[in-house]
């Protein structure tokens, strides 16, 4: 009998889910969409609730951060990649509500890269079940694809080559991001009050 934890897909539903809002909402335009349509409605509107909707992924970083705790010799390592993604989280919320778009952009790609990094080295360190290593594999290269992008959308001057850039960048952060579905199948978290 076939049976998964329900956090296990949490991480998967999320980035489907803000994959396919960010599509949805469009510009009605034959070039690519900026990301940020903030500044018309109901584009704008739609934006800024997909991307509060999406700081939610700060309930993945949680669990993440629980799972590895005691496996990790490292802990300050954790701790500071927890905060990372919380503040990422935070520039998501900025980035949809406030015409602040750049300072919460550097946040959420500058810091969400960071965690990216540190969750890959997490990874091979705490080797879950043996199975850590490959799977560190896997998320150093979307790390370093991350990575590639974000440069590219800093070097590359033409405004629509940017434009590409920055939706590589969002969804290698959601694949990311669903990456952990794999690492919660191994584990069980309680609330104790």
């Amino acid at each position: 009998m076939w049976w998964c934890r329900p956090l296990v897909l949490l991480p998967p539903i999320l980035s489907t889910f803000t994959a396919a809002g960010l599509w949805v909402k469009g510009n009605g335009s034959a070039y690519p969409p900026y990301i940020f349509t903030g500044n018309f409605p109901p584009a704008s509107c739609y934006f800024s609730e997909i991307l509060n909707l999406t700081a939610f992924a700060f309930v993945v970083g949680i669990l993440r951060y629980f799972q590895v705790k005691t496996k990790l010799d490292k802990r300050w390592l954790n701790i500071f990649s927890l905060v990372c993604f919380s503040v990422a989280c935070f520039g998501m919320t900025i980035v949809g509500n406030f015409q602040i778009h750049n300072g919460g952009t550097l946040l959420a790609f500058g810091l969400g890269n960071l965690y990216c990094w540190l969750q890959s080295y997490i990874t091979w360190k705490v080797n879950l079940n043996n199975q850590g290593k490959v799977f560190a594999i896997g998320r150093v290269v979307l790390s370093a694809a991350i990575t590639f992008c974000i440069i590219l959308q800093l070097v590359v001057i033409p405004h629509m080559h940017t434009v590409r850039c920055q939706w590589a960048v969002v969804m290698l952060f959601l694949i990311y991001i669903s990456t952990f579905a794999i690492d919660f199948r191994h584990c069980r978290f309680e609330v104790v009050c």
